[in-house]
């Protein structure tokens, strides 16, 4: 993290161990470092105390969908909370909404356009109304080096990047906090009302040098969890996909959403997409370990080629003792964008007996990211004459 930012990291994990369970795992609303390996996200559900998506559940989102999306199959969508609940509703003639999420701090790259493709499967196979909040405001506060222009760039670029995805223009409306604030305010003072410093500084980990923007920023992230319910006029669900870092703001808003009136949002969670380098989350903050949207083709090829992998140090030994496809972020990024599930765990196979060469892998990858990133940057192009569709009016 950079020097200049207003929180203490220091301050909140050495205090709050809910997100960080030894000193060598970082979770926090703001932080991800470390070796994500499934153990984590088991630790994670303890700590936080979340659900892990069961089978029954699965098989009740299979009734109602017709079938299994890959990346709960893969496990990549892996815990919950009253998601369950939500589908009874839905089943019982309560349509629910969507909410997600997108802090502009940089340039978009494949790792947050995982749980918004998911997002987006979701809106089509319910039918679903689909808030995106843009929260420009968290990024000037938290940052003290951001300048208000720098944000507003990122601002335009990733709305363009949500666009691409395919959203249904008639159903998704994109929210900037401070363009729409008007919107969101008078619900978020109804939820700061409820929310004691002592909450907030217990959850977030906030301290005295903490600027006040960020102290009542959580009620800000809060409001659209409710805003459906203002704009249907009667409680209406709501299901928030995202990363499990972001839990902590769900958390505070499921413990005051039933004293003013409303239904708890539901949540479902993915891990994180790791780095190039496997030493923590893919960030735009480290391009170098990222792939962006906005990368020329040469410039992928150069960052795959270059990436960390499961492989011996040599082809001799990768041939007699095999590679070790779990720690491995080129496996990774090909089992949960290009793979089928046959097709992924062949591959598996073939790098755990040593028929497979870490040259093989990465050549497929830049293959399909290749075309996957100049197709979505057509579709970025286009996305420049629709954004007015989708803007919250």
């Amino acid at each position: 993290m950079e020097s200049n930012h207003n929180i203490d990291m220091n301050n909140i994990n050495n205090s709050f161990d809910q997100y960080s369970y030894n000193n060598d795992i970082i979770v926090t609303p703001w932080e991800v470092l470390g070796d994500l390996e499934d153990k984590t996200y088991i630790k994670l559900i303890e700590k936080f105390g979340t659900q892990a998506i069961s089978q029954e559940l699965i098989e009740k989102i299979k009734k109602l969908t017709g079938e299994i999306h890959p990346l709960i199959k893969s496990q990549y969508f892996f815990s919950h909370r009253d998601m369950d609940w939500l589908l009874n509703k839905y089943e019982n003639g309560e349509h629910f909404y969507l909410y997600t999420g997108r802090g502009p701090s940089g340039f978009i790259h494949l790792g947050h356009l995982l749980p918004w493709l998911f997002t987006k499967y979701l809106q089509d196979k319910f039918g679903a109304k689909l808030l995106f909040q843009i929260t420009d405001d968290e990024k000037f506060l938290y940052n003290l080096g951001a300048t208000k222009e720098t944000i507003s760039k990122y601002t335009s670029e990733n709305i363009l990047d949500i666009i691409a995805i395919g959203f249904n223009p008639d159903l998704t409306r994109i929210i900037i906090d401070t363009k729409h604030i008007h919107h969101l305010y008078p619900i978020a003072t109804e939820i700061a009302r409820k929310i004691t410093f002592s909450t907030a500084k217990a959850v977030f980990g906030f301290t005295n040098t903490t600027n006040i923007g960020m102290i009542g920023f959580p009620s800000i992230q809060a409001a659209p969890c409710f805003l459906p319910s203002i704009i249907e006029k009667t409680p209406t669900p709501v299901l928030i996909p995202a990363a499990i870092d972001q839990d902590p703001y769900w958390r505070i808003t499921r413990d005051i959403a039933t004293k003013l009136g409303f239904y708890k949002p539901a949540q479902i969670h993915s891990k994180f997409l790791p780095s190039l380098s496997r030493d923590s989350k893919m960030s735009s903050s480290r391009p170098e370990t990222a792939i962006l949207t906005t990368d020329e083709p040469e410039i992928v090829e150069k960052k795959v080629l270059s990436s960390f992998t499961g492989g011996q140090a040599t082809i001799s030994l990768q041939k007699k003792l095999g590679g070790n496809a779990d720690i491995c972020p080129v496996y990774d990024y090909l089992k949960y964008f290009f793979d089928d599930e046959k097709e992924s765990l062949e591959r598996y196979l073939r790098c755990k007996s040593g028929n497979l060469l870490c040259g093989e892998c990465k050549s497929d990858l830049v293959n399909n990211t290749r075309d996957f990133i100049i197709e979505f940057q057509r579709k970025r192009d286009e996305a420049k004459d629709k954004v007015n569709d989708f803007m919250f009016e």
